[in-house]
């Protein structure tokens, strides 16, 4: 039943990546180097990518217990780093666009569809008694090396993929402020990741 679940959800997974990419060539106004730079720029595609990546290699492996893929925390961190891509999306950008036809589609799988479907597997599969809280500063590397990026990048390009870390519109000083919010959110959902585990699964 898990590599079963796992095919399902690698496979969505990857349409709506993939389809996201091919809608963004359609509309680019960049050129094309520019334009995939910009695609792999947000957190929402790297985060999607690294889900589907996960359940590909969940799906492959020929024996999952031996496998370091089913190392505890491993789907912790990749089921808080898809939550914080709905939560982020819900709360502060699904206003600020109304997509339509495909591209409302692929935007619902990856912000609303695989973060409830990611923490339905972690409910069902991650070993929740070998997670503990001290994983969570190495979980924090990928958002702050995110963050870092996108701000270097952006002094240079003058493109930040996320009007919350826009710093020409919001100056750095603002910029920095709500990156340190983000970092306490997510700190703050990897805490109560670990502590639901322990308390409610104990698995």
């Amino acid at each position: 039943m898990k590599k079963k679940l796992a095919l399902f959800f690698a496979l969505l997974g990857w349409f709506a990546v993939i389809t996201q990419f091919i809608l963004m060539l359609e509309n680019r106004v960049t050129p094309i180097p520019e334009a995939v730079i910009r695609f792999f720029s947000f957190f929402t595609i790297l985060t999607n990518t690294l889900v589907a990546l996960y359940f590909t290699r969940v799906t492959l492996a020929k024996n999952l217990e031996d496998s370091k893929i089913n190392n505890a925390g491993i789907l912790t961190a990749i089921t808080v780093y898809i939550f914080m891509v709905g939560i982020v999306y819900q709360v502060a950008l699904r206003h600020i666009w109304q997509p339509e036809g495909l591209q409302m589609l692929v935007d619902e799988i990856l912000h609303s569809i695989i973060p409830v479907l990611v923490i339905v597997f972690w409910a069902r599969y991650e070993k929740t008694r070998s997670v503990y809280y001290s994983q969570i500063f190495k979980w924090a590397i990928y958002p702050i090396a995110y963050l870092l990026y996108i701000l270097v990048r952006g002094s240079f390009s003058n493109f930040y993929p996320y009007p919350f870390v826009d710093v020409t519109s919001l100056g750095m000083t603002t910029v920095l402020i709500n990156s340190l919010v983000l970092l306490l959110l997510f700190t703050l959902i990897s805490t109560l990741f670990v502590g639901l585990g322990k308390s409610l699964i104990r698995r």
